[in-house]
């Protein structure tokens, strides 16, 4: 499908960054379809693995910038396919840990292949220096909005 740019929206930086990142996204929703995922489970999964202890529901909610009612419902779906538990740490009974079972690990690693892949698409246009550039400038933007 041809794409219709208007010059306004193509001189638009919100829009043309929330183009992409749907594209980005629609693309790594289709990979992890097949591991019964989508984007934001999977972010959540993945911070769950890469704490050793665990991560609190509301460190889940800053990073992903997410509301915690929000992050309840991720970690009760992801909960219910046993990919996570909840567990409180000693000495604090109301915090919750959100930590990966051993099957929560293993799909966190078969889908990141398919994530990984699936953003070659979208991407493959830039060389390895222009995604270098990009994520250094997206990061950046991104932690000094707090």
């Amino acid at each position: 499908m041809e794409v219709f740019m208007v010059q306004p929206l193509a001189d638009d930086l919100g829009f043309l960054l929330s183009r992409a990142s749907g594209q980005v996204v629609r693309a790594t929703n289709a990979a992890l379809a097949a591991h019964g995922l989508r984007v934001r489970q999977y972010s959540v999964l993945v911070l769950a693995c890469e704490t050793a202890d665990g991560i609190s529901q509301r460190e889940v909610a800053a990073v992903l910038g997410l509301d915690p009612s929000q992050v309840v419902l991720l970690v009760d779906e992801l909960a219910a396919a046993g990919l996570v538990e909840r567990q409180a740490p000693e000495g604090d009974r109301r915090t919750r840990l959100v930590v990966p079972t051993r099957e929560g690990r293993r799909v966190r690693e078969a889908a990141g292949r398919d994530a990984d892949a699936a953003v070659e698409a979208p991407l493959g246009l830039l060389g390895r220096a222009e995604r270098d550039r990009l994520r250094d400038m997206l990061t950046r933007i991104w932690t000094a909005s707090g």
